[in-house]
């Protein structure tokens, strides 16, 4: 059903969705998931004026929790209205009472993370004599090894890789860039990539540093997808994502010592807090590990 706002509140979303893009320099994605839970939230207040009330917030996350919507997803729709609440009173000078309302509690979900063996087996099951199994094992090493966000991993492009220096810029969220490093595991994985299969896979005018069997950009979606099959064929008992690289980056380097901030540094995380959920993966990484090699645990 579609919403039918006052005027001036179209107006005002219109503005608001500039300011994102351009002050707030937030991606196109991000930005159109603000827009749609300002909505769902003018809609399902039947505010469309766009008046904001400490109540009707509150009578909205009640809704919300009582439709089953996950609290994690009532948190991120509260930020958006919480953000344009600021941006309003940016403009206007006048800040809604709205913003100091909270969202309701989460319990910690701790990411899946693959111990060290499972990792392995994930990183050799592609097949070294095909060109698509050489790009398979570079790109999975490279998640693993970097950490880098899948996003991130197909935006590559071929001139932004260091083979010689081990290391790549990429552009994380927010169009912020940082220098990612990788090790000697996947330098080799990438290095047999680029010299023996890409030029037998990319069209000649193709930028991009992983390509799909067309000679075009791989897609997020396609990555997923590769990484399931290999998942399915190592017979591997978790649900496992390109994310799930990611956190294991993180929680192995905790675990091997690393400072958490170097870590953030590396993941590209603006706070630390969001870095500080691999110390819960780390811990209970360990007591697994423990559990399982100690006679007596």
């Amino acid at each position: 059903m579609e919403v039918i706002l006052d005027e001036h509140l179209h107006h005002q979303l219109e503005a608001f969705s500039i300011f994102l893009k351009v002050e707030r320099n937030l991606s196109s994605h991000t930005v159109i998931a603000y827009q749609r839970d300002l909505l769902d939230y003018f809609q399902s207040t039947s505010l469309l004026t766009g008046e904001l009330s400490i109540a009707s917030l509150r009578q909205y996350m009640a809704m919300l929790l009582q439709n089953g919507i996950s609290r994690r997803t009532i948190a991120r729709k509260l930020s958006a209205i919480r953000s344009w609440c600021r941006y309003l009173a940016k403009e206007d000078g006048d800040l809604s009472p709205a913003v100091t309302v909270h969202a309701p509690k989460m319990s910690i979900r701790l990411p899946v993370v693959l111990y060290v063996d499972e990792m392995l087996a994930l990183l050799q099951a592609p097949d070294l004599t095909r060109p698509l199994g050489m790009r398979d094992r570079a790109i999975m090493e490279l998640l693993y090894a970097t950490g880098m966000r899948v996003s991130e991993c197909v935006a590559l492009d071929l001139d932004e890789l260091r083979l010689t220096q081990t290391f790549v810029s990429v552009m994380g969220k927010g169009a912020k860039e940082r220098i990612v490093l990788f090790g000697t595991e996947a330098k080799v994985s990438l290095a047999r990539y680029v010299q023996s299969a890409r030029p037998k896979l990319a069209k000649r005018e193709e930028n991009a540093l992983f390509v799909n069997h067309l000679g075009t950009r791989l897609t997020d979606r396609s990555v997923r997808r590769i990484v399931e099959g290999y998942v399915k064929r190592v017979a591997l008992q978790k649900k496992i994502t390109p994310h799930t690289f990611r956190h294991s980056f993180a929680t192995h380097m905790l675990e091997g010592g690393a400072d958490l901030r170097v870590v953030q540094e590396l993941l590209g995380h603006v706070s630390l807090s969001t870095t500080q959920i691999y110390t819960h993966t780390a811990g209970d990484y360990l007591m697994k590990v423990y559990e399982a090699a100690h006679p007596r645990a």
